[in-house]
């Protein structure tokens, strides 16, 4: 039976790395129905809206989506897409897995893994200017959504043979917001007595993340801070075209690259699909598809141990259809 899924290849590099995944999933013979709809810059220019009703419709229908990069305007323009497409469908887990892949220059071996609430604390958006010149941002933190993502940071643990959750917060300053999630962590803890939950402050976790990564094990915190130690942790492996994400919910979810839509080699055809085509595996694991999903890792891995086709932004020559195509002959031999 062939998999019904939403597919948004978004802006800049979006579509050619969404091209190259899925010649990668055709190529490893999963029969997959795309429902293709498009969201980001180029829609508000010709809707007024960055995230149409049928996109989120679309993704509610097929319980999947998978989403090449959209562009975010900074500091004006409209709201990202990311953020409310996650708070609409309530996908309130942010899942980035740090792996460090073979063959590629690094201190050490990482193999860690991120989850990130996703709906609320700083980016509610929740915020205005009360004065001229005095602008006020409201970090929300419920317990609902805190004893949600830990609950799920120990399921994701327990699931996946992994024996420690660090809940990382900022308690020692807010006392009352990242107080009340490291309260909802420990309750978790309690009913989950075969896991160790260690307690980190969020500027301890960043020093100890490059400097003894693997001892976090399955790492979960509030939105901002999980946003901005993914991207350190992808720095950590070889930088953002690698690192693969998904947003879970209890109703759907949305498998994405945790890179941005880089307009500046958009159109060039050297993009890295690593990210992408990681996330692929990702949501193939989701949807049960385990032997299609453990194929395509496999080929990917032994890519990158050959070394031969390596992207730009890893000191190589290959195009992202080059690369594509060197996974497509791994998954055919």
């Amino acid at each position: 039976m062939k998999l019904k899924i939403a597919i948004l290849a978004g802006d800049g590099i979006g579509p050619e790395v969404t091209e190259a995944t899925q010649k990668v999933l055709r190529d490893a013979k999963v029969e997959i129905d795309w429902e293709v709809h498009h969201a980001g810059l180029e829609v508000v220019k010709l809707t007024g809206n960055p995230l149409p009703p049928s996109v989120v419709e679309a993704v509610r229908k097929n319980r999947i989506a998978l989403k090449g990069p959209v562009t975010t305007p900074i500091g004006k323009g409209f709201r990202s897409v990311n953020v409310t497409l996650r708070q609409t469908l309530d996908l309130y887990a942010n899942v980035r897995p740090i792996r460090s892949l073979p063959n590629v220059e690094l201190r050490f071996d990482v193999d860690m893994v991120i989850v990130r609430e996703n709906t609320e604390g700083l980016y509610a958006g929740l915020e205005l200017m009360i004065m001229p010149g005095v602008a006020q941002s409201i970090k929300l933190t419920t317990e609902v959504a805190s004893t949600n993502i830990a609950e799920f940071a120990f399921r994701y643990a327990a699931q996946n043979g992994r024996k420690r959750v660090t809940i990382v917060h900022k308690a020692n300053i807010m006392k009352i917001s990242d107080g009340l999630a490291l309260d909802c962590a420990r309750r978790v803890g309690e009913k989950h007595k075969e896991i160790e939950l260690r307690e980190m402050i969020v500027d301890a976790a960043a020093m100890t993340m490059v400097r003894d990564p693997n001892r976090l094990g399955v790492l979960v915190t509030e939105n901002l801070y999980g946003d901005i130690l993914s991207d350190l942790g992808a720095g950590l492996v070889g930088g953002l075209g690698i690192v693969p994400g998904a947003n879970i919910g209890d109703s759907c979810a949305v498998f994405e690259a945790v890179h941005g839509s880089a307009p500046d080699i958009a159109g060039k055809g050297f993009a890295n699909p690593t990210a992408l085509i990681q996330s692929a595996v990702m949501m193939l694991r989701h949807l049960g598809e385990n032997v299609a999903a453990q194929n395509i890792e496999t080929a990917l891995t032994d890519v990158y141990r050959e070394g031969n086709v390596r992207t730009r932004d890893l000191a190589g020559t290959a195009s992202t259809d080059d690369f594509a195509a060197a996974i497509s002959r791994k998954l055919a031999s």
